[in-house]
This record gives C-alpha cells, sequence and structure tokens, in this order.
C-alpha cells in the first residue's frame, strides 16, 4: 500500500515533466510565457501537485524560471544567454570528445558512422513523419554518438543539456538564409573522429557549433525592436 501511494504521484510527475520539458524544447511554450498550473493540469489532465513538482524540476535545467509569488515562466531567449551556452558548450564538447576518442572502440566507431548515415539520408521513424522532426531527432543522435565513449556519465548527462538547452536556440536558424553545407560539416567531423585526428575534431566541431550561434544571433539581429 504504501508503495502505491508515492508510485502513482511519482508517475504523474514524471509525466507532467516529460510533456511540459517536451513543450519548451519544441517551441510549443514560447519563451517567456507564463506556465500557469491550473491550466496544464487540465490539459495534461494530472494533479496540479503533479505540475507544480514538475516545472520545480525543469528550474536547474534553465528551462523554466521561478518568479517568488509570481509562478514559473518558460526561460528566456537571448543572443547574449546563446553566446554563453555556447562558450561552455564548446569548452565541454572538446573534453567529451578527446575522452570518446582515447577510450572508443570499434563499436564507438561504428556508431558514428551509423548515426551520421541517418542524418544524411534523414531516415524517418514513420512514413508520415516531418522530416524537420527527423533531421532533428537524427542530429541529436550523430552528436550524441561522437562523445559516447568518453566513459563520464556525469560528462554525458552534462553534455545531453547543454545541447538541449542550445536547440530551444538552434530552431532559429532555419529562418537565417544561407548558404552553408551542414552536411560536409558532419562528414568532416565524421572523418576525423574515425582517423582518430583529435586535434582536428575538436576544431572542426566547435567551429560547427559556433557557425550555428552565429545565424541565430544574426537572427536576432533581424528581429524588429518591439517583437
Amino acid at each position: 500500500m504504501i508503495a502505491s501511494d508515492f508510485e502513482g504521484p511519482r508517475n504523474q510527475t514524471t509525466v507532467a515533466y516529460e510533456a511540459i520539458r517536451a513543450g519548451i524544447l519544441t517551441g510549443a511554450h514560447a519563451p517567456e510565457k507564463k506556465l500557469k498550473i491550473q491550466e496544464l493540469a487540465e490539459a495534461l489532465d494530472l494533479s496540479p501537485s503533479a505540475i507544480r513538482e514538475a516545472l520545480s524540476r525543469l528550474v536547474p535545467e534553465n528551462l523554466v524560471v521561478s518568479r517568488d509569488q509570481r509562478g514559473f515562466i518558460v526561460a528566456p531567449l537571448s543572443a547574449s544567454d546563446l553566446e554563453d551556452l555556447t562558450n561552455l558548450r564548446c569548452e565541454i564538447e572538446a573534453v567529451a570528445l578527446r575522452q570518446s576518442l582515447a577510450l572508443g572502440d570499434v563499436h564507438w566507431e561504428a556508431g558514428i558512422l551509423a548515426a551520421e548515415h541517418r542524418l544524411r539520408s534523414n531516415a524517418l521513424v514513420r512514413p508520415d513523419e516531418d522530416p524537420r522532426v527527423a533531421w532533428t531527432r537524427n542530429h541529436a543522435s550523430f552528436h550524441s554518438a561522437l562523445v559516447s565513449a568518453c566513459g563520464s556519465p556525469r560528462l554525458l548527462g552534462l553534455h545531453s543539456q547543454l545541447y538541449e538547452q542550445s536547440e530551444r536556440y538552434r530552431q532559429l536558424s532555419f529562418y537565417v538564409e544561407t548558404d552553408r553545407d551542414v552536411g560536409a560539416e558532419h562528414s568532416e567531423i565524421t572523418q576525423y573522429a574515425l582517423a582518430r585526428d583529435t586535434e582536428s575534431l575538436v576544431r572542426a566541431t566547435v567551429e560547427h557549433l559556433r557557425k550555428t550561434t552565429a545565424l541565430i544571433v544574426e537572427a536576432f539581429a533581424r528581429q524588429p525592436a518591439n517583437a
């Protein structure tokens, strides 16, 4: 009976956490949107206490901001925050890549090749899947595969958290016209990984991340002042 009493609320909180988190990462919950507990509870058919706990869990991930007695809002986006996030992400990426190259075996190499192939072919889970959704998923898998052999669960967790925070921004790059060949960048990164060329891999990956950041900063600059 005791286990059952705790199982329900814990499961509700997990469902709420995953649903709200996904909504933030995909843009369904816009930056600075007020997250009203009762509205979310009704929309997700969950208890208000589960929603409140889920929102509290999202605060340390920098996806939600708690405003004292005024409740919760979706964390805002800004060019300065993106640049700070990118600087930290580049540092973590470099550490994880160096460790993965030192520890990775043939299975790690195969995982990178498979992930790059899925990304290049934009493999769909379902025939009716949105190609952009598929590319986003395959892109995440590719960058995850590169660092998967680093041997540190904490490092992988931080890498994943920073990547997901960057995803909120990366969507903005779709609205900036560019002649950038992202596929060629991914191919170059793959070849450096398989060649075990650590310095070239780190350099190419960091440049890859910073190019995306530059495009998004440009998108911010194009926004009207009253947007």
